[in-house]
């Protein structure tokens, strides 16, 4: 079979004139390219150059080999190309988006478990929906987000993003430790307690206050806060009880109780929203593994 380093050799002798020059051009003995030449010879059972004790002349045949040569060096050339590109289109990054709560306790989970070589092709962007959303759209950097919604809160998303189901995340009523046993927590022992909540302008809010008012329960708002380690700090210091979702929740005591409240039945839905256009097998296969209950 005929080598294309043979027809590259080939090339050189015929522009530089000589094995000499063509090896010094790349990187040979002239011995070396001579026996190069001679197996090509071999090879294909003709004759390609003539030679003397002071030169060698190519033949005809030779030239028109060195001819088709460039164009299958080329073709070869323009095919480890392709195979190169695609190899780096298969490992381009995973650009992933996700709020800070699903990024703590699962997505790092996730990562821990991988490859060095896996893991450092993802870039991850940790922020609210309403901050990730944006980057799905045309021109955005981003090929997915998890993103939470409660309830029917007004999340929308570009036509060209694809929604994936990933789990729910149960709210938990979290009260100070400091305070007295409410135990079995009934709606009527809720009643008229302080409470840390979300401030009115989020959708969140929105939800809460159509949740307390179907079980009449008339909280007595002490503090407002979005961000969970803060409310947590809060109710741990007495200020009032709070809805937590259960990824959120500290992993170690810190002077709060995690009251069981089945009628007070609530979640956070969290979901993959993929861009079509960006989806891979190594983007599917990493959100399947996200996708079992919190």
């Amino acid at each position: 079979m005929v080598k294309p380093e043979h027809l590259r050799t080939l090339r050189e002798v015929i522009r530089r004139g000589s094995f000499a020059a063509a090896a010094n051009r790349l990187g040979y003995t002239p011995s070396a390219v001579s026996q190069q030449m001679t197996a090509l010879e071999r090879e294909i059972g003709v004759r390609l150059f003539i030679r003397s004790a002071h030169s060698v002349l190519p033949t005809n045949a030779a030239e028109v080999m060195a001819r088709h040569a460039s164009t299958v060096l080329s073709d070869i050339d323009r095919l480890v190309a392709a195979v190169r590109e695609t190899h780096r289109n298969t490992r381009r990054q995973l650009r992933l988006g996700a709020f800070s709560s699903f990024v703590l306790h699962r997505i790092t989970a996730v990562l821990q478990q991988m490859s060095p070589d896996d893991r450092a092709c993802f870039r991850l962007s940790v922020g609210e929906p309403s901050q990730l959303i944006p980057q799905l759209g045309a021109g955005g950097e981003m090929d997915a987000a998890i993103v939470y919604r409660v309830g029917d809160a007004g999340l929308s998303w570009p036509s060209s993003v694809e929604q994936r189901w990933i789990a729910e995340d149960p709210f938990k009523v979290v009260l100070p430790r400091s305070w007295p046993d409410l135990a079995p927590y009934r709606a009527e022992q809720l009643v008229d307690l302080p409470w840390v909540v979300h401030h009115p302008a989020s959708s969140d809010a929105s939800f809460f206050d159509g949740l307390f008012a179907r079980w009449a329960l008339h909280p007595r708002i002490v503090g407002y806060s979005d961000d969970f380690n803060a409310t947590l700090a809060m109710v741990a210091a007495g200020m009032g009880a709070a809805l937590i979702p259960e990824l959120a929740l500290p992993t170690r005591d810190c002077g709060t109780v995690i009251a069981d409240v089945p009628w007070l039945n609530t979640s956070r839905s969290i979901f993959a929203l993929v861009r079509s256009d960006r989806e891979t097998a190594r983007l599917s296969a990493f959100l399947d593994s996200l996708h079992r209950p919190v």
